[in-house]
């Protein structure tokens, strides 16, 4: 970035169209950076959210951090995840076979955001 290029040996309809693709790359580019940019800020919501319910008396032992559902000892058991340490449903959690643990759906995005 920050290079000029010589567009001087290009016809008119072969600068309009570099113009063309430059200008897409660009939209996407800004595109991308607003996307990260509403996925960086759920994330932080979603953080604060869960460290106030979290320092609800023993709420998190009965309910999910994530979408606040009663744990079922058959039905709707919780499990950890191993990012956040918060118990989860099974509706708000994946399995990572890599670390072969329970990750949140919170945890789960923040790792493909912010790649280990």
């Amino acid at each position: 970035m920050g290079r000029k290029l010589d567009l001087s040996g290009l016809t008119d309809n072969e600068a309009e169209h570099v113009l063309q693709v430059v200008q897409r790359d660009m939209k996407l580019r800004k595109k991308e950076e607003e996307r990260l940019s509403e996925l960086k800020q759920e994330l932080d919501e979603e953080g604060s959210r869960c460290l106030l319910l979290s320092r609800q008396s023993c709420f998190n032992q009965r309910c999910c951090i994530r979408c606040c559902l009663p744990f079922t000892f058959l039905l709707n058991p919780r499990r950890q995840c191993q990012d956040c340490c918060y118990n989860v449903c099974k509706a708000c959690r994946v399995y990572s076979k890599r670390d072969k643990a329970w990750l949140c759906s919170v945890c789960q995005k923040s790792r493909k955001w912010r790649p280990f």
